[in-house]
């Protein structure tokens, strides 16, 4: 069949992309092997956030007292909590079926790859089709990175899909790699019960964070009973036994952890391979295709968005790209993306949430800066909800004003950080923010309190 435009990937990326093409009136196709809304949707984003929050509701129901409740012998059912992220996840894959139908996009099940000018070849179950389209968008996505001497087996070393369903809860868990994934699993099976260890090669964990965050963080996972294992590298894993032996160096020596599981939370791996792009002669550097500003690649009608592009590997950040490529493709001349505005959040408990530089970057680029930060501690919202763990940190250029970074920690902070980026994409100013009311009791005017902290006008420090 002949479209105008064929996106291969139904992720937060291809999926976007092919509704955002059908508005503009475009003849699309999206080509999907497994479930609509690729990991995103059905292995990431979304099942986790509902795992985490059947751990949130366990661990409240733990600390009832503290709420003036009683609840005696609280237990928790695993393959419940399982079944239920599942479901989440099975709704809304149904979810983007709908939205498929409504706008009129044609569903091609199979493996794609492109297969000459303007032309992508599918495989389903033996049969092989060639479709073609003026634009071709690339969105497939990526998957766990298997380090050297760390290979997935699927049931002692696993990586984040198989900890999502688990037919047991595993006693004890090494987790390899201390970024958003590692840290919001680390805080689901603690809090579940397991006995976690988080081994991570950088010196600090969340090693993306502002270094403050990263600090009150090990802290307080450190209170929750979690292992942590910094300037650490896991070399080998020996699974002959009944469990996993996991060999460590550390900075004092060599020592060896043993579990029942080890989850590989180190990072993840582009999915180039069998995409046709050597045949099409589609430029690579360092495991990423090269696109411009728009997503266009080196081949004329070949566009590639989301994790396999520049750019960190979010969700929210393919969306934009597949929004920007698509209204380029158009005619309708999008801004492009500013990446350094950018938000990052990470679901643990309490939750992580920041934008822009941190305040190391700040002063490598030369700012001269004030930096503000206001304690959840002295907010009534938090002290009356029972989470003072945290912070908001803001960081300013001291000469024009303009917003640099915004750092959080604290219960809902990933609800909270739109506002910075939506007043760092305003330009705005910390004065547009200290005059602005913020409503009383909430968490979000600790982001004022901030701000006033950073130019000497904080009332409730």
């Amino acid at each position: 069949m002949k479209f105008d435009v064929i996106v291969i990937g139904s992720g937060p990326g291809g999926y976007v992309a092919a509704i955002r093409a059908s508005q503009l009136g475009k003849n699309v196709a999206i080509v999907e092997k497994a479930e609509l809304g690729g990991i995103c949707l059905n292995w990431g984003c979304i099942p986790t956030k509902a795992l985490l929050k059947s751990a949130q509701v366990f661990e409240y129901i733990k600390h009832s007292a503290d709420y003036g409740i009683t609840i005696a012998d609280a237990k928790h059912d695993f393959e419940a909590v399982i079944k239920r992220s599942r479901g989440v996840a099975g709704n809304m894959s149904k979810g983007i079926e709908f939205l498929m139908n409504k706008n009129k996009i044609t569903v091609v099940r199979g493996y794609a790859q492109l297969a000459g000018a303007k032309k992508v070849e599918v495989e389903n179950e033996g049969k092989k089709e060639i479709h073609e389209a003026d634009h071709i968008i690339l969105a497939t996505g990526a998957r766990s990175r298997e380090l050297p001497g760390v290979k997935l087996d699927g049931k002692k070393i696993i990586g984040y899909r198989e900890a999502m369903v688990l037919p047991q809860q595993p006693k004890s868990m090494v987790i390899i790699g201390s970024g958003a994934i590692g840290m919001e699993f680390a805080y689901f099976y603690n809090t579940m019960g397991t006995k976690v260890t988080v081994v991570e090669f950088m010196d600090r964990i969340l090693p993306l964070e502002d270094e403050e965050v990263s600090k009150l963080m090990e802290k307080i996972y450190k209170k929750n009973g979690v292992e942590i294992k910094t300037q650490s590298a896991v070399e080998n894993v020996d699974t002959t036994g009944s469990g996993c032996k996991v060999n460590v160096k550390t900075k004092t020596g060599n020592v060896v952890l043993e579990c029942d599981i080890v989850l590989s939370a180190a990072g993840i791996v582009n999915n180039l391979e069998n995409l046709g792009l050597e045949k099409m002669a589609v430029k690579t550097e360092k495991g990423k295709i090269l696109v411009d500003d728009y997503y266009k690649t080196n081949v004329e009608g070949v566009y590639a968005i989301g994790d396999i592009v520049h750019g960190p590997a979010l969700a929210h950040v393919a969306s934009a790209e597949a929004i920007t490529c698509v209204e380029a493709i158009a005619g309708l001349h999008p801004h492009p993306i500013n990446y350094n505005n950018i938000p990052g959040c990470t679901y643990t408990h309490p939750e992580v949430a920041s934008v822009g530089y941190t305040e190391a970057q700040a002063k490598e680029k030369g700012y001269e800066i004030k930096v503000g930060k206001f304690p959840f501690s002295a907010s009534g919202k938090a002290s009356a909800s029972g989470h003072k763990d945290g912070f908001v940190k803001v960081i300013f250029d001291a000469k024009y004003g303009e917003w640099l970074g915004c750092h959080m920690v604290g219960e809902g902070v990933t609800d909270m950080i739109a506002e910075a980026v939506v007043a760092r994409n305003l330009e705005t100013t910390w004065h547009e923010i200290v005059k602005s009311i913020h409503p009383h009791p909430t968490m979000s005017e600790a982001i004022m309190e901030a701000v006033a902290q950073a130019y000497n006008e904080c009332i409730h420090l």
